[in-house]
């Protein structure tokens, strides 16, 4: 009985420690463009948006297409044609490595 207390205590400790760690984290704000909307609904629904900045100086067109189909078939993302296109565009545009590179 005692260990399981003991268990039990430790886990809340646990616990209480993660409200802080996620409290301080800070929105994720993207440029705006068209196709923001369907990045923020369709992407944000299922993951965090820093994805996007992190990845972004190792994305070219074709891998954010590979990864926005990944999304769809592999794990099932509920993502119309309309907003895998629309959602290509914005992150080519806006977050893409060969866009960075044309823009230096």
């Amino acid at each position: 009985m005692e260990a399981s207390m003991r268990a039990l205590a430790i886990g809340l400790v646990t616990a209480l420690m993660a409200v802080p760690a996620a409290a301080q984290e800070k929105p994720v704000t993207l440029k705006a463009g068209p196709g923001l909307e369907q990045v923020q609904a369709n992407c944000g629904a299922c993951h965090s948006l820093d994805y996007i900045q992190t990845n972004s100086p190792f994305m070219t067109s074709a891998t954010w297409d590979a990864e926005i189909g990944k999304m769809i078939k592999v794990f099932g993302a509920p993502i119309s044609e309309a907003d895998a296109r629309a959602i290509g565009d914005y992150l080519k545009a806006n977050y893409g490595a060969d866009h960075v590179t044309e823009n230096r």
